[in-house]
């Protein structure tokens, strides 16, 4: 017997907006702290300050009230958090390091920003149903691979601390990159749900293991291939962790057979041993990973060692924002952000950060739960893992619990590419999570009106 009754879940708009509002007071509270520490004064434009972050997170909600009303309640607040939190920190480090307001880092942040939330809400605008991406699959993937390779041409490709994944034009720069792993998350949606049916028939065992048929491994090496080609041209072994890694996850996602995973890390381990025998880059991340305060290790770089010695010194609550010394530790507002939290806030701040991103990434993986549709499902856990992953790989390498990469941080760190990559995974999984959460159509009536079924 089926009971059916008309349930109408909340959308959560308001929630939104005092989430929102209690972000943005929350990164008023530090910017101050900040200002008091260094210069023993609330900062004159504190109000301009508070009102320019405050009115980027309020249009895109105003936006997803009339488009995207059902979308998950707690993503833009937290990105908008993360984002703010990463200003003030780049703010510290221009006042550690002598740079005025005009002149600064957090300036161009903070438009970037204004920007990245720009496109956001021209994603949420343009692409009212997920399920259009769709139909550019392949595209996508072209695209993808495109944006891997510009670095590579003459003129425009840029090398920077050693790796080539930036482009210049004019005195801007971007990391093509950032967008690829959106394209190529787009395409692996696209290809997987298409052949996953293929790619679940059973294969051999293996201790107990389901395996994949020896015919049905041609995408995950080629994909192998690929992040190792990536690591030898751009020496970027971050980026080949990071698309080697989402590929792996999404299709353990679109065949549930563990037995992906284990080929993935195994293809994953032989290529770190060739990486580890060709190229000395990484064998210099190796040797300071491993012997970070070992005198060769000293000899070559000393921004691991600094980054380290300033998160002991933060301990478990921290100096105090404002209060530390992070701008002695190398390319500190980027790839070391995570160490300049750990140092002002301690264990106890970056345990809150890094809570923060998990909740994002929860966010993301419940609305794949609850979307409706394969590609939605495989899309949204892509992108979620993706962040997941990148957290990790940054996290690891700043902890020493993996070499660096010289991956940043979404959202925290300084960068305009970061920004406007993350910012649009954000309104694509806005934008999904709408469709998840809607209430299904009642045939019998002109309005969507959800219903409830038990069966006993």
């Amino acid at each position: 017997m089926s009971i059916v009754t008309s349930w109408r879940p909340r959308r959560g708009r308001n929630v939104e907006l005092l989430l929102l509002c209690l972000a943005v007071a929350i990164v008023t509270i530090a910017y101050v702290s900040v200002e008091g520490a260094t210069r023993g004064s609330i900062p004159a434009n504190l109000g301009a300050q508070a009102g320019g972050l405050l009115a980027i997170a309020v249009a895109i909600h105003l936006v997803l009230r009339f488009t995207a009303s059902y979308a998950d309640p707690l993503l833009l607040p937290i990105a908008t958090l993360l984002n703010g939190l990463g200003l003030v920190m780049i703010h510290r480090l221009d006042i550690a390091q002598g740079r005025s307001l005009t002149e600064g880092m957090a300036l161009r942040q903070l438009t970037w920003s204004a920007l990245a939330v720009g496109i956001a809400i021209a994603v949420l605008l343009w692409l009212r149903d997920h399920r259009t991406l769709r139909r550019y699959t392949f595209l996508a993937g072209a695209a993808g691979v495109a944006l891997l390779l510009l670095p590579l041409l003459p003129f425009i490709g840029r090398e920077v601390n050693g790796a080539r994944i930036w482009i210049g034009l004019g005195p801007f720069t971007f990391q093509p990159g950032e967008i690829a792993k959106i394209a190529l998350a787009v395409f692996f949606a696209g290809y997987l749900v298409r052949t996953r049916d293929v790619l679940s028939i059973a294969g051999p065992k293996f201790l107990g293991m389901q395996l994949p048929r020896g015919r049905d491994l041609g995408p995950i090496v080629v994909m192998w291939l690929i992040s190792l080609a990536i690591l030898f041209f751009q020496k970027d072994l971050g980026s080949a962790l990071l698309f080697f890694g989402l590929f792996v996850a999404m299709l353990y996602v679109a065949t549930e057979r563990i037995g992906w995973i284990t080929i993935g890390l195994l293809l994953a381990a032989g290529g770190a041993v060739i990486a580890y025998t060709l190229f000395a880059h990484v064998q210099l991340r190796v040797l300071l990973w491993l012997h970070t305060f070992s005198k060769d290790a000293l000899d070559a770089s000393d921004q691991l060692a600094k980054g380290v010695m300033g998160m002991a010194s933060g301990g478990l609550f921290g100096t105090g924002l404002g209060r530390g010394r992070p701008d002695i530790t190398y390319f500190a507002e980027s790839d070391f952000i995570f160490a300049s939290f750990g140092e002002e806030l301690g264990l106890t701040g970056v345990f809150a950060i890094l809570t923060l991103y998990a909740l994002l990434v929860e966010r993301g993986l419940r609305t794949a739960i609850g979307v409706r549709d394969g590609f939605g499902k495989l899309l949204a856990a892509g992108l979620a893992f993706s962040v997941a992953l990148q957290c990790f790989v940054v996290v690891g390498g700043v902890t020493r619990v993996i070499p660096l990469t010289g991956l940043t941080m979404p959202f925290l760190s300084s960068g305009g590419s970061s920004l406007l990559a993350n910012w649009t995974l954000v309104a694509l999984l806005l934008r999904i999570s709408d469709q998840a959460r809607q209430p299904l159509a009642d045939p019998s009536s002109s309005g969507p009106i959800p219903t409830l079924v038990t069966s006993r």
